[in-house]
């Protein structure tokens, strides 16, 4: 037996903000017959995790592609590999079985076939899908918050953004974010919780607007955004502040915008500026799952969605992260089942 499988590829690397130009729809026939000592699994994937780090790895070059291995750069025409949600039609893995439900990486596509065992793949856990550790692990992990202590979070109605803001609230922060619309801005302060929120596009001066919502300074900066809110951030730092450094979405679709913080300010107020990713905070996987799962049961925690369906709207949904098309999480859903 054997089923067609529509999936997504780059048709050449993509060097500046990604067009719908720059991706291709291609058809295969995928046979389910599988070597039962392969260890080969065939999954039908359900939905997939839309990021925008995708794009450094679409790239010709990137100093990303070369720091960790799912950063890889992506080849055009081959699959492009993402997180997301699937369920198991055929397994040469004793591990898994036919209709297994399982999460991990799949691909921009309605099959993914993943080959050898070399596969990063998990049963699905039951109690939900709740995709924030890099914002719990971001936060708790490299802030170290302190209860109290005033935090300010860019990007805030994104998919980590906004769970930064809500986890830091919950833990007796004061939390301002900023966004790109009045809509995305009402979110943050009417559902989610956070103590203020501006439009940083109605900004002029990003310092001054900073000075305004933190005349006490800022003890935490979680950076989603990096160049500008970087630099206007650290200005308005307090002693010992501390920098996550989530994403620099503003640099990733142009090379020109590269942040210049003050580094007597860095020096002189001791600010710690730290990068991280997902990967480094699967030891605190136990403690975000537990504590997510809660919040979200009981209310406290809001999962913001953004879905797009069918595996047509992979470009589309892609491109949007970088006009600021998404609010929260961005996904394609692929098939119900």
């Amino acid at each position: 037996m054997e089923v067609t499988n529509r999936y997504i590829t780059i048709k050449t690397q993509v060097d500046g903000e990604p067009k719908e130009s720059d991706f291709e729809l291609k058809t295969s026939a995928l046979s389910l017959s599988l070597d039962p000592s392969s260890n080969d699994i065939i999954v039908k994937n359900l939905y997939v995790s839309i990021d925008p780090y995708q794009l450094n790895r679409m790239k010709s070059q990137s100093s990303s592609q070369k720091a960790i291995g799912f950063a890889a750069a992506i080849t055009p025409g081959e699959d492009i590999d993402a997180y997301g949600v699937a369920k198991v039609v055929a397994s040469g893995n004793p591990e898994f079985e036919k209709d297994d439900l399982v999460v991990g990486l799949i691909t921009w596509g309605e099959y993914s076939l993943l080959k050898g065992g070399k596969y990063m793949l998990r049963k699905f856990d039951p109690m939900g899908f709740p995709l924030g550790l890099t914002a719990y692990g971001g936060f708790f992990e490299v802030c170290k918050p302190k209860k109290g202590e005033k935090v300010f979070v860019s990007a805030a109605s994104g998919s980590v953004g906004n769970l930064v803001g809500q986890y830091a609230k919950l833990f007796g922060c004061y939390v301002v974010g900023c966004a790109g619309s009045k809509e995305k801005v009402a979110l943050l302060k009417e559902k989610l919780g956070f103590d203020d929120a501006f439009n940083y596009k109605e900004e002029p001066d990003l310092k001054a607007a900073l000075q305004r919502y933190f005349p006490d300074g800022i003890d935490i900066y979680f950076d989603n955004v990096g160049f500008e809110m970087l630099e206007a951030a650290v200005v308005n730092m307090n002693t010992f502040g501390r920098v996550a450094v989530c994403g620099v979405i503003s640099e990733y679709i142009d090379a020109t915008k590269r942040a210049a913080p003050n580094m007597l300010d860095v020096v002189y107020k001791r600010i710690k500026i730290q990068g991280f990713l997902a990967a480094d905070q699967m030891n605190v996987f136990p403690d975000f799952l537990s504590t997510t799962t809660d919040h979200l049961r009981t209310g406290k925690l809001h999962a913001v969605e953004d879905i797009s369906d069918g595996v047509e709207s992979f470009p589309s949904a892609f491109i949007g992260l970088f006009r600021g098309h998404n609010t929260g999480k961005k996904m394609v859903k692929v098939a119900d089942e």
